[in-house]
C-alpha cells in the first residue's frame, strides 16, 4: 500500500505542476551532480579478466569490464568518473595452444621444514600435545619455460596440468624435554675440620627437542659435616699452586757473559769454536743449529676458600724450582712444491678409478722445541680441471675365446673306468675345452672388416663372468652298413638288349641299403651280384589260355586256343617283333573227357625249387602233379598209371659261384691338373677359393669263393666308377694372439742386494692348423730378467759431539733464594747432518726418507753441585757363559771428592754394580690353532702320491695335515718359529678316501626277438659288480636281482618262416562199405615250417616258428566220382571281398564240370555264395605305430645323441599283426616319422682345476693368520656325475710369527710438579712389546729396536693438564656418550638419524664460590643404527598411602624428564571424599573404614554412612569385622563353644564327605515339606493376611551383614 503512494503521489504532482517544475527539478539535479563530482563520490569499478582469445602465442587478447559507481554503490555513466584513471579493459596475452604443452613444465621444489600451525586461539597448549602436533610445510611452485627456465604465468601450465599443492599438513613431534640420568652418589668429604662440599653429578642422555625444556642442574652439593676446628688449629688450608712455565726465550746479552764465565767448558773435539761455551745464544747463529734458553713459571700460596695467601704458609723442603733450561723453538722449514707429476692414468674411467698426480717438497730443516712439526710432504689430486677431465677415456676390455677344440669322449669315459675303451673307438656325448682371455676393445668406426685378434691383458679388467672354457659335445658314433635281403634272381639278360653280343648274358639279383653307414672308412658291401648264363632273352611271350574245344561232338579230343603278348623283362607290353625270334605259340591240343572217361584234375603249380644253385653234391629239382577226380566206365578211356600223375624237372641249374663288382675306400682329396684348370670357368658351389680336386679307388671283379677274376665275369655296365671330383679342403692356418704386454717391473726402488726380477709375457692359440695350415709356433710364453730397475739410495745420518751443560743464566737464577751455585740439571745440543753414500753432505729431506728417524738433537744433562755424587761412566757387562742360568755384570766407582762423602758410600741409594741375567738361546715350542685340512700336494713338503687320478689333480690318497706352532723363549716372549722348527710346522700323515663309482657288468648279448612276426621286444641286461662308497656316482635303479634291463623295439618279417605243403595224396576210399571204390574219402598231406632266409633257403626248421593260425589242412574230404557219374572240379579260389567288408556283397567260388553223367542224375552245383562279414571272411588292414623305445645310443657311446624308433607294422581288423605286403598292396598311407633324435644326458663328473699355489699369510704377524689355496670348477657336474666336492679351498694356519708394536700406556692422573695445585703435566708410556695379536695373551715388554721406528701421530706422550685448588670450580671429565636415540612417534621412527649426548658438570669445592660456580657443557652428535625408546612412569607399592613414582625408560634405565608431567602418578593417596566422619580414617585401598572396634554402616552409593561400635567388645581388642569380611557377628560364648571346630565338606583325598549327602537330602525333603505345608496355610487364611512388623534400624545392619 505504501508503495502504490509512493508511486501515485508523482504523477498527481506531474500533472498539477506541469512543464514548469519538471525544468526546476532538471536544474536542480545538474547542480547536485557537478558537486558529487567535485567532492570525488563517484569511482571506477573493474571486473575479472576473461579468458585469452586471438592466435596462439604472445598475440593473444584478454578483456574485462569497467563501470564507474558512486560512493554509495549505485551505477552511472562513465563520464562521471575521472577519464584520466578509466582501468584499461583490454590487455595483451599469452594465448595457450596444445602444442604448447612440450615447451612449459611446472618447477617444484624440495618440501621445507615442518613448522607449527597457530590456531585462531594463538598457540596450542603444551599440554594438549600427545604424539604429534599438527604443522604444515611449504614449497615453491612456478611455471618455467623449458628452454631457457624463465618464469612465465602460472595459467600457462594450469592450461595443461593442474598446480601441484605449494603446502601440505605434516606432523611435529611433541616438546621433549631434555632427559638425564639418576644422579651418582656423594662424594668424599675431607678429613679436616675446614669447611667443604660434597657433590655428586648426573649426564644428559636426551638433549631438548622442539621447544622441550631445557637441561636441569647437572651437579648437586652440600656442606660436610665438619667437626669444629680445635684449638691452635687453623680452620683454612693451605696449598702451594704452581703456574704452567712461561715461554723459551733467549736471554739478554749482558746474561751471556755472565753465563760464560760461570759455566765450565768441557772442550770440544770438532773444530767448532767453543771459547764462552754458549753459542745457543750468539744473536748470528748457523742454520740447523739448537738454541738453548730457558723459561720460568710462578708460583703462589692459595687458601681452602680460594683467596691468595702469603707463601710461606706453603713453604715446603725443597722449594719448587721456578725455572729450567728449554730448546728455543724452530718451525719445520721445507722447500717449494716441486712440478706436478704426470697423471698416474694415461686414460680416464671417469669417477669409478680417476687419474691422480702428485706433487713433493722435501725437508730443509726439521723442528725443533714446541715448533710447528713438518707438513704433509706430498699431495695428491684428481687428474682433472673444473669438473671435466683430462684425459681420453679409458678402453673397454671384453672376454674373448679360442675355438673350442676337438670333442673328446674319453674324458668322459675316463671319469667311469680309467682303464676300459682303450681300443674301442669312443663315441657319443663327450667334452671340449677353449681358452678364455681378455682383450682389449678397440671400436673402430665405419670398418667391416674380420675382428683383429688383440693382444690378452691381466683376466681383472674383464668385467662379469668369464665365459665357460669347456662345454659338452657329442661325437657321432659309427654305424655300419645295413642291407635288405638278397630279392629273387632276375631272368638271363644279355649286357644290352640294343648291343646283343654272342649267347652269353648274366643273371642278377640285388639288396638296397636301409640304414647308410655313419662314420666307419669301410662303406656298404655290394649290393648287386650276377650269374653267367646262357641264351640270354630280352623279350618273352607272355600266353593266356582259351577254353579247350572239341574237335568232334561234345568230348573227346580238342584244341585250346591260345593269346600271345610280347613283354619286356619289366612285364611291360612292347611291340610283336620284338619277340619275332621266339616261336609264337598258338594253339595247344586238350581234351574233353566222355561220359565214361576218366577224369584227371589240371597240373598243379610247380614247387619250389629244392635248391638256390647246382653244385657237384646237389642240383636242384622242382615238381608238380595231377590226380584221378572220376573213375572210368566200361569202355571208357582208362585211367593213367601212377607215375603219369607226376612230373619232374631240373631248376636253378646254375652253379653256386656268383660274381661281384669290389671297389678300394677313396682315396684323399688331392688336385688333379684336368681339375684345376676347370676351376677357373666353373664355381663350385661356390667354393671356388679352396678348388676342386679328385678321389679314386680301386674296382675288381670278385668271385664268391675264391676272390677276385678277370672283369669279364662282372657285368661291364654296373661296374662302379673310379674317379670322382671333390672340394679340396681350405688349409687353415695357426691363429695366435700377439703376445701379451711384459708383466711389470718393480717401480719402487730395490735394495742393491736384492735377487734378479723377471718379467714375463705369453700369447694364446686361438685356431689350430688343419688341412696343411701354418703350423702353430713352440713359443708360448717368454721370460726375461728387468733391466733399468733402480735401486735404493743409500744415505745415513751423522752426529756431531754433543755440546756442553747449558744451564739457566746467573741472573735469573741468583733471584731465587738457594740457587746461587751454577749447577743443576741444563740441556745440551748436537749437530745432526745428513751424508750420501759416498759420504758427501746430502738434504735433510733425503736422511729422513732413506736412512729411518733423526737422531736427537737435544738431550738433558747434569751439572754436577759441589754435594753431588760424582761417578765413573759404567763399564762394559762382563762375558756371559751359555748357561742359561748364568748373569754378566758392570761396574762404576765414585771419582773426586765423593769417595770421601758417607752418603756417596751408600750403595743402595748410589749403586756402583749392575747385574743382570744373560740371554737365554733356549727355546720351546707349543702347537697353536687346528690341524689343517688333509693336504694333497702343495703342503711343505711333497706328499706320497694318491691312488686315483682326474687328469693331472691328485684328489685323494695319501698326504698330510700341518699344524702352526709358536716359538717362545725361556721368559716366555714369543720369538720367530725358525727357531724351533725349519718350517714352523708339525708334519702328520694324513688319507682322503677316494671316492669309488657304482660298477655294473658289461651288457650281455640281446635276447631274440619275442614275435615271430611284426613288432616285438628284445631285452639285455647288466649286473651289479661293486657298490658305490664315499660318495661315488650312485647306481641306477636296480631289480630284486641287483640287474637292470634295457628293452628295446625289434621287428621280425612275417615271411621269415612259411608253410611248405606237398601235394595231396589220392583219395582213399573206405574199401568195406563200398565195393566199387568211388564215392567220398579222404586224402593227407604232408606240411612242413621252412626259412625263408637267404643263407638258409628252403631248410626245415621247427614248426613252432611258422604262424600256427595259419598252419595249412593235413586231412581233408575228397570225392572219387564213380563211373557213369557227372564229374567236376575241385572248388576255385573264393572272389576277393571289397576293402570296405559289406554283408550285402557275396563272396562266390566256382568249379567246372569236367564229365557229363550217364544217366539223368544232375551234377552238382558249381559255384557257392557267402556274405562278406567282417572278420570271418574279410578283413581290414591298417598300419600300426608302436610307442617310441628309449634312446638307442651307439654301440661304443654311453651318453650323448642318440636315436629313438617306433616300429611300423600291419594290423588285420581282427588283432592279427600280418606281413607288410598286406599293407602295401591296399597302398594304404604310411606314417612319416618312425626316427627321432633324442639325447641321454651325460653322467658328467666334476672336474676341478688344480690347485692354486698357497696365498701369502692372512696376517703379517700373531695368530689367527691364514694361507689359503684354492681351484675352481673346470667341468661342471651334469646327470648323474660326482658332484662338485664343497671345499673349493683349503686353509692352514700360519706359523706364529712375533707382532711388536709400540703400546701407549695410560694417561697418568695429573702431576703437578713441587706443588699442590695449578698446572701440571699428564704422561703415559711408550713401550715396545712383543704379542700374538689375540685378546688374551698379555704384551711383553722388548727392546725398542724391534718396533722400529715412532709412531708419528701417537708419540704425544704429555698433556698440559690442571690440579684444582681448594675453592676453585671446575669442570669434570666428559660423561660417557649416551646410547643412540631415535625422536619416534608410537613406536615409529620420525627421522633417519638419531642422536647421542654427553656432557661435563660444573663442581665447586667450596661453598664460599658455590653461588659463583655455574655453568655446564652438553655436546649432541648424529648417529646411526638408533633405537626408539619409550618413557614410562614407574610406581613403588603403597606405603601409608604414600609411594614412589619415577620415570624409566624403556631399556631399564632410570631418568628424570621423558615421561609426561601431566600422566604422572600420584605419590601421596587422598581418599574421595575425604574421611570425616567419627571413628573413620583412609584405608590402604583408598575409601574410608572404620577404627578398631567399630563396623561400617554404608550407603546405598557404597559410602560410609557413620561408624557403629560392635556390641559386647567395649573391654575386648578384638577385631571389628568391616564390610568387606565374610564372618558374621557371634555371641562370645557359642563363639567360644565351636571356637575349635568348622565345617569340612571334603575328605583330605578331595571326596565329599557322606554327612553332606546326608545333610542334601534331610534339606530336600525340609523343602518339600515347607511348600506343602505353606500351599495348606494360604488356602485357609488367603482372606486373613496381615503386614509384618516394622524391624528396627540396628536389625536391618545385621542382616545386611548376615545376607552379605
Amino acid at each position: 500500500m505504501l508503495l502504490q503512494q509512493n508511486w501515485v503521489s508523482p504523477h498527481w504532482a506531474w500533472q498539477s505542476l506541469g512543464k514548469s517544475f519538471l525544468l526546476f527539478v532538471f536544474l536542480m539535479l545538474q547542480t547536485a551532480d557537478l558537486e558529487a563530482r567535485r567532492g570525488h563520490q563517484f569511482v571506477w569499478k573493474t571486473g575479472h579478466w576473461g579468458r585469452c582469445i586471438g592466435d596462439c602465442g604472445s598475440g593473444g587478447v584478454r578483456s574485462r569490464a569497467v563501470w564507474c559507481t558512486h560512493a554509495e554503490g549505485w551505477t552511472t555513466y562513465h563520464a562521471n568518473c575521472d577519464q584520466k584513471d578509466k582501468p584499461e579493459s583490454q590487455r595483451r596475452c599469452f594465448k595457450v595452444c596444445d602444442w604448447h604443452l612440450e615447451l612449459f613444465e611446472w618447477e617444484v621444489s624440495g618440501w621445507d621444514r615442518c613448522g607449527l600451525v597457530p590456531f585462531a586461539g594463538g598457540e596450542v597448549e603444551a599440554g594438549a600435545c600427545i604424539t604429534a602436533q599438527h604443522g604444515l610445510q611449504r614449497r615453491s611452485v612456478r611455471c618455467l619455460q623449458k628452454l631457457n627456465r624463465t618464469v612465465v604465468a602460472n595459467e600457462i601450465c594450469e592450461y595443461f596440468t593442474p598446480q601441484p599443492p605449494a603446502e601440505q599438513a605434516c606432523l611435529v613431534p611433541c616438546p621433549r624435554d631434555c632427559v638425564v640420568s639418576e644422579f651418582s652418589g656423594w662424594s668424599e668429604c675431607g678429613t679436616g675440620c675446614a669447611k667443604s662440599l660434597q657433590h655428586r653429578t648426573r649426564a644428559v642422555i636426551a638433549p631438548p627437542l622442539y621447544g622441550g625444556a631445557p637441561c636441569p642442574n647437572l651437579t648437586e652439593s652440600r656442606a660436610c659435616v665438619a667437626p669444629a676446628c680445635p684449638l691452635g688449629e687453623e680452620e683454612h688450608a693451605y696449598s702451594l699452586r704452581v703456574g704452567s712455565w712461561g715461554e723459551c726465550r733467549l736471554p739478554h746479552p749482558r746474561d751471556v757473559d755472565l753465563a760464560g764465565r760461570t759455566m765450565p767448558d768441557f772442550g770440544s773435539d770438532s773444530g767448532e769454536q767453543s771459547t764462552s761455551g754458549l753459542q745457543g745464544y750468539k744473536p748470528h747463529h748457523r742454520p740447523g743449529e739448537v738454541e738453548i734458553g730457558y723459561q720460568t713459571r710462578q708460583i703462589r700460596c692459595v687458601r681452602s676458600d680460594g683467596k691468595n695467601a702469603v707463601l710461606s704458609l706453603c713453604v715446603q723442603d725443597p722449594a719448587p724450582l721456578t725455572f729450567k733450561s728449554c730448546v728455543i723453538a724452530k718451525d719445520c722449514e721445507t722447500s717449494e712444491w716441486s712440478a706436478w707429476s704426470s697423471c698416474s692414468q694415461t686414460c680416464g674411467w671417469g669417477d669409478l678409478a680417476p687419474g691422480f698426480r702428485s706433487r713433493h717438497r722435501s725437508v730443509w730443516s726439521v723442528a725443533v722445541g714446541a715448533g710447528k712439526q713438518c707438513p704433509e710432504l706430498e699431495e695428491r689430486e684428481v687428474c682433472s680441471v673444473g669438473g671435466k677431465e683430462l684425459l681420453q677415456p679409458c678402453p673397454r676390455f671384453a672376454w674373448r675365446t679360442s675355438e673350442w677344440k676337438a670333442c673328446q669322449a674319453s674324458l668322459l669315459l675316463d671319469q667311469q673306468d680309467p682303464h676300459h675303451h682303450k681300443h674301442v673307438s669312443l663315441c657319443g656325448g663327450g667334452t671340449q675345452t677353449r681358452e678364455v682371455y681378455c682383450v682389449q676393445i678397440t671400436v673402430e668406426l665405419g670398418m667391416h672388416r674380420l675382428k683383429e685378434v688383440t693382444r690378452p691383458v691381466d683376466g681383472k679388467l674383464c668385467l662379469g663372468p668369464a665365459p665357460s672354457a669347456s662345454q659338452l659335445c657329442n661325437l657321432p658314433c659309427p654305424s655300419a652298413c645295413v642291407v635288405s635281403a638278397w630279392s629273387a634272381w632276375g631272368p638271363c639278360l644279355p649286357e644290352s638288349c640294343q648291343d646283343r653280343q654272342g649267347r652269353r648274358g648274366f643273371r642278377m639279383r640285388q639288396r638296397q641299403v636301409i640304414v647308410d653307414p655313419v662314420g666307419t672308412l669301410a662303406g656298404c658291401p655290394h649290393l648287386i651280384e650276377s650269374i653267367l648264363c646262357e641264351d640270354p632273352v630280352c623279350y618273352e611271350w607272355i600266353v593266356s589260355e582259351g577254353i579247350c574245344v572239341a574237335d568232334r561232338g561234345k568230348c573227346g579230343p580238342g584244341s585250346r586256343m591260345l593269346k600271345a603278348v610280347c613283354k619286356n623283362k619289366k612285364g611291360e607290353e612292347v611291340p610283336h617283333h620284338l619277340c619275332s625270334e621266339l616261336p609264337r605259340p598258338e594253339v595247344v591240343a586238350c581234351e574233353i573227357p566222355c561220359a565214361t572217361d576218366c577224369v584227371i584234375s589240371e597240373w598243379s603249380p610247380w614247387s619250389p625249387c629244392s635248391h638256390s644253385c647246382s653244385s657237384k653234391n646237389a642240383e636242384g629239382s622242382q615238381s608238380r602233379s595231377r590226380s584221378i577226380l572220376a573213375l572210368p566206365a566200361e569202355g571208357g578211356r582208362a585211367c593213367p598209371p601212377d607215375r603219369a600223375l607226376q612230373e619232374h624237372r631240373a631248376c636253378n641249374g646254375h652253379p653256386c659261384v656268383h660274381f661281384f663288382w669290389e671297389t678300394s675306400p677313396w682315396s684323399s682329396c688331392s688336385k688333379d691338373a684336368l681339375v684345376t684348370a676347370l676351376n677357373a670357368t666353373i664355381n663350385w658351389s661356390g667354393e671356388a677359393a679352396c678348388g676342386v680336386g679328385v678321389q679314386t679307388r680301386k674296382v675288381f671283379c670278385m668271385k664268391s669263393s675264391s676272390g677276385q677274376v678277370t672283369p669279364k665275369r662282372c657285368p661291364e655296365s654296373i661296374r662302379p666308377e673310379t674317379m670322382r671330383p671333390c672340394l679340396l679342403l681350405c688349409k687353415k692356418d695357426c691363429v695366435v694372439t700377439p703376445f701379451s704386454e711384459w708383466t711389470r717391473c718393480p717401480t719402487a726402488c730395490q735394495p742393491g742386494n736384492a735377487t734378479a726380477v723377471k718379467q714375463s709375457r705369453y700369447r694364446i692359440i686361438v685356431q689350430d692348423a688343419a688341412h696343411g695350415g701354418q703350423a702353430c709356433p713352440d713359443t708360448l710364453y717368454e721370460e726375461r730378467e728387468c733391466e733399468d730397475i733402480p735401486i735404493c739410495p743409500v744415505y745415513r745420518w751423522k752426529t756431531h759431539r754433543w755440546s756442553h751443560c747449558v744451564l739457566v743464566p746467573d741472573s735469573v737464577r741468583q733471584g731465587v733464594p738457594g740457587h746461587s751455585e751454577a749447577c743443576g740439571h741444563g740441556l745440551q745440543s748436537r749437530a745432526v747432518t745428513c751424508l750420501s753414500e759416498h759420504n758427501d753432505s746430502a738434504d735433510v729431506g733425503d736422511c729422513m726418507r732413506w736412512a729411518g728417524a733423526m737422531p736427537a738433537l737435544v738431550q738433558e744433562c747434569l751439572v754436577p753441585c759441589k754435594d753431588d755424587c760424582t761417578f765413573t761412566p759404567w763399564s762394559k757387562f762382563t762375558a756371559c757363559s751359555f748357561d742359561c742360568e748364568s748373569t754378566r755384570s758392570r761396574r762404576r766407582s765414585l771419582t773426586g771428592r765423593s769417595r770421601k762423602r758417607d752418603k756417596c758410600q751408600n750403595t743402595e741409594v748410589y749403586p756402583q754394580v749392575e747385574t743382570e741375567l744373560c740371554p737365554c738361546e733356549v727355546f720351546t715350542s707349543q702347537p697353536h690353532g687346528n690341524w689343517s685340512d688333509c693336504i694333497i700336494g702343495g703342503g711343505t713338503s711333497e706328499p706320497r702320491l694318491g691312488t686315483r687320478s682326474h687328469g693331472d689333480t691328485k684328489e685323494c690318497g695319501e698326504g698330510v695335515r700341518l699344524r702352526a706352532i709358536a716359538c717362545y723363549d725361556t721368559t716366555g716372549r714369543l720369538v720367530e718359529p725358525s727357531r724351533c722348527s725349519s718350517s714352523g710346522y708339525i708334519e702328520e700323515s694324513c688319507t682322503v678316501p677316494c671316492p669309488f663309482d657304482c660298477k655294473l657288468s658289461d651288457w650281455s648279448s640281446w635276447s631274440p626277438c619275442s614275435s615271430s612276426c611284426g613288432p616285438g621286444v628284445k631285452v639285455r641286461s647288466k649286473w651289479l659288480k661293486e657298490k658305490p662308497y664315499n660318495g661315488g656316482r650312485p647306481c641306477p635303479k636296480l631289480d630284486l636281482k641287483n640287474q637292470v634291463y634295457e628293452a628295446v623295439p625289434c621287428y621280425a618279417e612275417c615271411h621269415q618262416y612259411s608253410w611248405v605243403v606237398e601235394p595231396w595224396s589220392p583219395c582213399k576210399i573206405n574199401s568195406e562199405q563200398n565195393s566199387l571204390h568211388c564215392g567220398e574219402g579222404i586224402q593227407t598231406r604232408k606240411v612242413r615250417c621252412v626259412s625263408t632266409a637267404e643263407d638258409h633257403g628252403g631248410e626245415t626248421v621247427p614248426n613252432a616258428l611258422c604262424d600256427q593260425a595259419e598252419m595249412p589242412a593235413l586231412m581233408q574230404k575228397c570225392s572219387l566220382y564213380c563211373p557213369s557219374e557227372c564229374a567236376v572240379s575241385d572248388w576255385g579260389q573264393w572272389s576277393t571281398c571289397p576293402q570296405v567288408c559289406d554283408p550285402n556283397i557275396m563272396q562266390t567260388r566256382t568249379r567246372q564240370v569236367l564229365r557229363s553223367s550217364v544217366n539223368t542224375k544232375p551234377c552238382p552245383e558249381e559255384s557257392q555264395m557267402k556274405p562278406c562279414i567282417l572278420n570271418q571272411n574279410c578283413f581290414q588292414y591298417q598300419y600300426n605305430l608302436t610307442g617310441w623305445s628309449g634312446c638307442q645310443l651307439g654301440a661304443n657311446a654311453t651318453c650323448g645323441l642318440g636315436e629313438r624308433r617306433r616300429l611300423l607294422s600291419c594290423r588285420r581288423s581282427d588283432g592279427a599283426t600280418v606281413s607288410m605286403q598286406l599293407c602295401q598292396r591296399l597302398r594304404l598311407e604310411k606314417p612319416v616319422q618312425t626316427r627321432s633324435r633324442c639325447v641321454v644326458g651325460c653322467a658328467v663328473d666334476c672336474r676341478l682345476s688344480a690347485w692354486s699355489a698357497w696365498s701369502q699369510c692372512s696376517h703379517t704377524c700373531g695368530a689367527g693368520g691364514q694361507m689359503v689355496r684354492g681351484r675352481s670348477v673346470v667341468l661342471r657336474a651334469a646327470g648323474e656325475g660326482r658332484p662338485c666336492p664343497e671345499q673349493l679351498a683349503q686353509h692352514r694356519s700360519c706359523p706364529v710369527k712375533p707382532c711388536y708394536s709400540w703400546l701407549l700406556g695410560p694417561w697418568s692422573p695429573c702431576r703437578v710438579q713441587g706443588g699442590q695445585c695449578g698446572d701440571g703435566l699428564q704422561v703415559r708410556n711408550l713401550t715396545c712389546v712383543v704379542h700374538d695379536a689375540s685378546v688374551s695373551v698379555t704384551s711383553k715388554p722388548v727392546a725398542n729396536a724391534l718396533c722400529g721406528e715412532l709412531p708419528s701421530k701417537e708419540s704425544v706422550l704429555q698433556l698440559p693438564c690442571s690440579v684444582p685448588c681448594p675453592g676453585d670450580c671446575h669442570l669434570t671429565e666428559w660423561s660417557e656418550w649416551s646410547s643412540c636415540e631415535l625422536t619416534c612417534i608410537n613406536g615409529r621412527s620420525f627421522e633417519t638419524t638419531g642422536r647421542q649426548s654427553r656432557s661435563r658438570a660444573f663442581i665447586s669445592q667450596s661453598p664460599e664460590n658455590q653461588e659463583s660456580c655455574s655453568g655446564q657443557v652438553m655436546e649432541t652428535r648424529p648417529c646411526s643404527g638408533g633405537k626408539c625408546y619409550d618413557y614410562l612412569w614407574k610406581t613403588s607399592l603403597w606405603r601409608d598411602n604414600v609411594r614412589t613414582v619415577w620415570c624409566q625408560r624403556s631399556d631399564g634405565i632410570n631418568v628424570t624428564g621423558g615421561c609426561a608431567l601431566r600422566t604422572k602418578p600420584a605419590e601421596v593417596r587422598h581418599c574421595s571424599p575425604a574421611c570425616r566422619k567419627p571413628f573413620s580414617y583412609c584405608t590402604q585401598r583408598g575409601v574410608c573404614g572404620c577404627e578398631r572396634g567399630y563396623t561400617e554402616i554404608m550407603r546405598s552409593d557404597g559410602f560410609l554412612d557413620y561408624c557403629m561400635k560392635v556390641p559386647g567388645l567395649e573391654d575386648k581388642k578384638a577385631d571389628v569385622k568391616t564390610i568387606a569380611g565374610k564372618n558374621k557377628p557371634v555371641n562370645s560364648k557359642m563363639h567360644d563353644i565351636f571356637k575349635g571346630w568348622s565345617i569340612q565338606p571334603f575328605n583330605p583325598d578331595g571326596k565329599l564327605k557322606m554327612w553332606v549327602y546326608g545333610v542334601s537330602a534331610g534339606g530336600f525333603l525340609i523343602i518339600i515339606f515347607l511348600i506343602f505345608t505353606s500351599y495348606l496355610m494360604c488356602k485357609k487364611t488367603k482372606q486373613h493376611q496381615s503386614t509384618p512388623p516394622q524391624q528396627k534400624p540396628l536389625t536391618l545392619a545385621y542382616d545386611g551383614d548376615i545376607d552379605m
